[in-house]
């Protein structure tokens, strides 16, 4: 999603004054994209919908607070707000699934990794849907967030160790789902 600096700054600005326009606006051009956010770690469609209301009724509660620092800098805390409000909600209601760990499952790498490239983005999407909660929890701070082990651990209330393992199984399932899908599409011609 790009919004121009000037678009940004403009709305901003709106939405620091109390036009309810902008508010609307707002909401149009910023919807779909943490949506998006919110629905990589929360699956269940009315908890989404919850998590979704909270974050944006926190975003419009604490607008005047924030301090434009640039372009895309409104985009990256909204997107902070929505991240944070959905670990909120996972802490709160299901902080059991950061620990459970399917024992059965070995840490053992594969030599090659499945690939992605004829995947749709969509079934990648369903596929880390799947993912047990902790595991995609962890997978998406990792990935998405660039934050490290350490991080995580402290986020969620873990052991560093608990988060490492916990990605390192998202990783191996997630491949597991790959290469059964990439053995059930016959290869286009």
């Amino acid at each position: 999603m790009i919004i121009t600096e000037n678009v940004e700054q403009r709305l901003l600005k709106r939405l620091q004054d109390g036009d309810k326009s902008a508010a609307r606006e707002f909401y149009t051009l910023y919807a779909d994209y943490l949506a998006g956010i919110c629905s990589r770690y929360i699956d269940d469609e009315d908890d989404l919908k919850d998590v979704f209301q909270d974050a944006f009724i926190h975003i419009f509660t604490h607008i005047g607070g924030f301090r434009y620092r640039g372009a895309g800098s409104l985009q990256a805390w909204v997107s902070k707000v929505m991240v944070n409000q959905s670990l909120k909600f996972l802490r709160t209601k299901r902080r059991h699934e950061f620990v459970q760990l399917d024992e059965r499952m070995t840490d053992e790498l594969e030599d090659d990794e499945p690939s992605v490239s004829d995947i749709p983005p969509d079934v990648i999407r369903q596929m880390l849907s799947r993912l047990p909660v902790g595991y995609r929890t962890v997978l998406n701070l990792y990935v998405f967030e660039d934050m490290s082990h350490q991080e995580i651990a402290r986020l969620l209330g873990i052991k560093e160790n608990s988060s490492a393992s916990q990605l390192h199984r998202a990783k191996r399932l997630l491949a597991k789902m790959i290469k059964q899908y990439n053995e059930h599409i016959p290869p286009q011609s």
